[in-house]
């Protein structure tokens, strides 16, 4: 852990993705405590019912559009949190993702990544202070095999958002921080396009999370900052023991991906795909104080997550 202290509680928050699904959950816990919330997506109409549901603003970004980036760092007064949520899925082998998909994985999921984080920094480091919250995966911990080009991205945002926290750490720019959150499965928009895919496995194979389970972690980070945090905890351990010994996880594979699509069926069976967008809701925070943490006690199994776009 970096270290403790208060984090803002008045102040301007940027959430990417947050026209629906986690990025509208994170909006809402942000506002309710106290920050003024700019919903940015690629989806205005999406990123207006965020704004509307929060007492936000909404604006439209392409995340891989660095100059968009910097443009809405530059309208944002008094910008102290910048949360890089927006993310796409594609599911299948490796060998499988064709050019044009696989570019666009990378574009969105590092590139907008690293405009988002490098554009917020421009006006962080100079005030010594803000900090960057990096939604990644608990696929960026552990390869996620059927969903390997979307773990690919996940690594290199993982490997990104830790660098650059050290980064500032050499150079003792100890007010800004950057926190990389790797949550499991979480039940949004992207994963209920990916309910019924044999190759979405990955996704069902640990706890599956709603939405507001890992909003209230990512907003944690600011009174508690670390620079990696995996929702449920110890799923995180169990996916660094997986990827320290691929050679086990082979040959246990078969065994988890039989598991993680008798969950997937049953959850498809129990848990309707949603046929419009739910309006985030103001919620109530826990105070500075409250060490709960969400989720609930995981299985050692491939893990991955979703994001929304």
């Amino acid at each position: 852990m970096i270290g403790r202290r208060p984090g803002p509680t008045s102040g301007t928050a940027v959430v990417t993705g947050a026209g629906a699904g986690l990025g509208a959950a994170i909006a809402a816990r942000l506002a309710a405590r106290g920050l003024h919330v700019v919903a940015a997506d690629i989806d205005l109409p999406g990123a207006e019912r965020t704004a509307a549901a929060t007492g936000g603003t909404a604006r439209r970004l392409d995340v891989t559009d660095a100059q968009a980036c910097r443009a809405l760092v530059a309208d944002t007064p008094d910008l102290v949190v910048w949360v890089n949520n927006a993310g796409i899925l594609a599911t299948g082998p490796g060998w499988s993702t064709d050019e044009a998909t696989r570019r666009r994985l990378f574009d969105v999921n590092v590139h907008g990544l690293i405009n988002g984080t490098t554009a917020a920094l421009e006006v962080f480091r100079p005030a010594r202070r803000g900090h960057v919250i990096n939604v990644v995966s608990l696929a960026g911990l552990v390869p996620a095999p059927d969903e390997t080009i979307y773990g690919a991205t996940k690594h290199a945002a993982l490997a990104f958002s830790v660098g650059t926290q050290l980064d500032l750490a050499r150079r003792r720019e100890r007010g800004v921080r950057i926190s990389a959150l790797c949550p499991d499965g979480i039940w949004t928009p992207m994963l209920f396009d990916h309910v019924d895919d044999p190759d979405a496995w990955p996704s069902w194979s640990g706890t599956m999370l709603q939405p507001d389970d890992v909003a209230a972690a990512a907003v944690e980070l600011l009174d508690r900052p670390s620079p990696v945090r995996s929702i449920p905890r110890r799923r995180g351990l169990a996916a660094r023991f997986y990827a320290a010994t691929p050679g086990l996880s082979a040959r246990g594979l078969r065994g988890i991906v039989w598991l993680a699509h008798r969950r997937q069926r049953a959850w498809a069976r129990d848990n309707p795909r949603p046929t419009a967008p739910a309006a985030p809701t103001a919620v109530a925070v826990p105070s500075p104080v409250d060490d709960r943490s969400p989720g609930t006690t995981p299985t050692p199994t491939t893990p991955t997550e979703d994001l929304d776009a």
